[in-house]
């Protein structure tokens, strides 16, 4: 894959990336409570800790929208952290939590979105 293609196919995937972090976001700040009632998971307790996964997931995609502004300079590292890191150790938890804890079987579904986009995309967008 040449560098013209790289950096096209890494601006796509933080683009990607901002979207599917954003479109998480919004509904845990607005209406988390609906959020785990439709993930069969009861409503949080407090609410603020919903909110600020939220803030947290809002975060994430801004950086993202940053990040996609301009993959060729060191805006990669962000890329590294959110989207190797983060979204990588999350969805590590959330098998974990399933299998220790008994969190619903839909937040496999997460797990299984983050991780492809952690370790399938950005890791192996990055290497290369």
């Amino acid at each position: 894959m040449q560098d013209g293609q790289r950096f096209g196919a890494l601006r796509t995937l933080a683009l990607v990336s901002g979207v599917y972090d954003l479109a998480l976001a919004v509904p845990m700040l607005l209406v988390a409570p609906q959020v785990a009632a439709a993930m069969g998971a009861p409503p949080p307790v407090p609410l603020i800790n919903a909110q600020l996964n939220g803030v947290f997931t809002l975060s994430l995609a801004a950086g993202y929208f940053w990040a996609a502004r301009d993959v060729e300079a060191a805006r990669r590292g962000y890329l590294w952290v959110a989207g190797v890191l983060a979204k990588g150790l999350g969805a590590a938890l959330f098998v974990l939590d399933h299998f220790q804890h008994g969190s619903p079987a839909s937040f496999l579904l997460f797990a299984v979105t983050d991780g492809s986009l952690a370790a399938v995309l950005t890791a192996i967008l990055l290497r290369r």
